[in-house]
């Protein structure tokens, strides 16, 4: 099947006044650009769903997510073209944004499940009566979580070591990348096996369990986490909207303000504390989710 072949993410270096004052050198691997639609870090997390739901017959997918998910966008997408059903379970009430629109276009049943209902999808016995509506689907956890999504994402350290040469670098130093649920990280370092630092700057509060779901899927050492999340999950403000700006002016790479903007003002931080010496070399990962502006621009 096409979805095993994993689309090659370009690694370009990265350069921005503050990094150049620190002596800190910076590339980021470009997984926005690997696809128009299953874009960014989603075409790794889906993959391993995806094979186990045609070797197991699946005649669709179900998931969660909400009004503006990278995730269920990108879901849908991969359903439509790879021959597989799609239903996306909603937090929330009935809402008209861009991302809702482009599902329904591209074929996903969208049912919602009001907020107390989403709250809900950790309990047991959550999946029962969607297995009951639609019998032999593959359910995907919310994000494309789990070892499955573990495990794909860590392809993506194999995709930015083959370009090392390519940017005039013999190795690197670590890893920086925003984090929502933890599973990108926790593939990161299950990928490392402690061979580099990963970074993670954390786009939603701590109490979203990240550090035990990586725990969980990569156990208790080789990455780092730091505070990104500026008050909350979907958090934007004046300042980051602006560091953003001038990032996209200075460099021509979008950003969108909920992961890798956050994660880049972040690390902006601490370059600027001092924690990366002069001559570190980090792999920034841009995540992806750039539809996802569409719900603040």
């Amino acid at each position: 099947m096409d979805f095993l072949d994993l689309p090659q993410a370009p690694l370009h270096p990265l350069n921005l006044p503050w990094l150049q004052n620190a002596k800190v050198e910076v590339a980021i691997l470009r997984l926005d650009l690997i696809d128009p639609l299953i874009s960014g870090n989603k075409w790794f997390k889906l993959r391993h769903h995806l094979q186990h739901a045609h070797e197991s017959g699946a005649p669709g997918l179900i998931s969660l997510g909400g009004s503006h998910s990278n995730h269920l966008h990108a879901l849908a997408a991969a359903g439509k073209r790879f021959g597989f059903a799609t239903a996306g379970l909603l937090r929330g009430h009935p809402q008209d944004t861009p991302t809702v629109r482009d599902l329904q276009a591209l074929g996903m049943h969208v049912h919602w499940l009001g907020y107390g209902g989403y709250r809900a999808r950790h309990e047991a016995g959550f999946w029962q009566p969607w297995q009951t509506r639609y019998p032999g689907w593959h359910c995907i956890p919310e994000g494309g979580g789990g070892l499955a999504g573990a495990q794909g994402c860590g392809l993506i350290v194999a995709q930015a070591r083959a370009q090392l040469a390519e940017i005039g670098w013999d190795d690197y130093s670590a890893w920086w990348l925003a984090v929502g649920t933890g599973t990108t990280l926790a593939g990161l370092v299950l990928a490392e096996a402690g061979a580099h630092d990963v970074h993670g700057a954390l786009a939603v509060p701590r109490d979203h369990g990240v550090p035990d779901v990586v725990m969980d899927l990569a156990g208790g050492s080789g990455y780092q986490l730091h505070d990104a999340c500026r008050g909350g999950f979907a958090r934007t403000d004046d300042e980051l909207l602006a560091f953003i700006d001038a990032c996209e002016r200075h460099t021509g790479v979008p950003l969108e303000a909920l992961y890798t903007g956050k994660a880049l003002l972040a690390l902006r931080e601490q370059v600027e504390a001092g924690l990366f010496a002069p001559g570190t070399r980090l792999i920034v990962l841009h995540t992806g989710g750039l539809q996802g502006r569409r719900g603040y621009l």
